[in-house]
């Protein structure tokens, strides 16, 4: 536990353009190249690679290597979450060109944060869990109880804490376009895998966005009563 923490230091990490824009760009919980990394900040490698030293050596990133090819991706849950959690707090940026829209747009609908769903059907799915009487608020959590221990178990998601992990189980993440909360924590993080593996949901091409497909649609009506209107 950090008794005494820098907020200034990584404050003012986060708060040059360059290093939020590549921030911004692994909230989806992958791990991106630095050349990836410099374009979606639109900078050159070099500066890049000046930027993404700073944030591994505060904590913020780690550097993974493949063969001679260096990845990079957040440091860990907590630093997605706070980064989801200042978004909640930003003002909109101006929207350019049709591009930026549509991508805006996809993002708002259903997105990965981190490594749980998020977006629009994030928050809804969420919503219908509490409904349906299988998790429970609590302060700044979700209580999973007996019926949806035994529900997500059948449908295939880890129900149970790792006694290893310090991440919290079941997390309650406030969405910054819904102005909601979202399932987090390791549970969020094992439904949103099982919707994956299902090919229930799917990732679009250059982003986090993701698209419920249509054996979502219907998965997702039966196994949790949630009916979709695809936008």
């Amino acid at each position: 536990m950090n008794s005494n923490p820098n907020l200034a230091e990584v404050a003012s990490l986060i708060g040059n353009p360059s290093r939020a824009a590549m921030l911004v760009s692994l909230l989806g919980g992958k791990a991106l190249p630095a050349g990836d990394l410099a374009r979606a900040a639109r900078i050159s490698p070099q500066t890049a690679s000046t930027h993404l030293a700073k944030m591994i050596n505060a904590g913020l990133l780690i550097q993974e290597s493949h063969g001679r090819h260096k990845y990079f991706r957040l440091a860990n849950s907590e630093v997605g979450h706070a980064l989801e959690a200042l978004q909640t707090i930003s003002p909109p940026k101006p929207i350019r060109s049709l591009r930026e829209s549509n991508q805006l747009h996809a993002l708002q609908f259903a997105r990965t944060c981190y490594d749980h769903l998020a977006g629009k059907i994030g928050v809804a799915l969420t919503d219908r869990l509490v409904e349906m009487n299988f998790i429970e608020k609590s302060g700044k959590e979700f209580i999973l109880n007996a019926k949806g221990k035994t529900k997500l178990h059948k449908f295939g998601v880890t129900v149970e804490k790792s006694p290893k992990s310090r991440r919290c189980f079941a997390r309650q993440c406030l969405d910054w376009s819904e102005r909601r909360y979202h399932l987090a924590g390791s549970l969020g993080a094992s439904l949103t895998r099982r919707l994956f593996e299902l090919k229930w949901i799917e990732n679009l091409p250059d982003g986090r966005a993701v698209r419920v497909t249509d054996a979502g649609i219907k998965g997702l009506s039966e196994e949790f009563g949630l009916h979709l209107t695809i936008e």
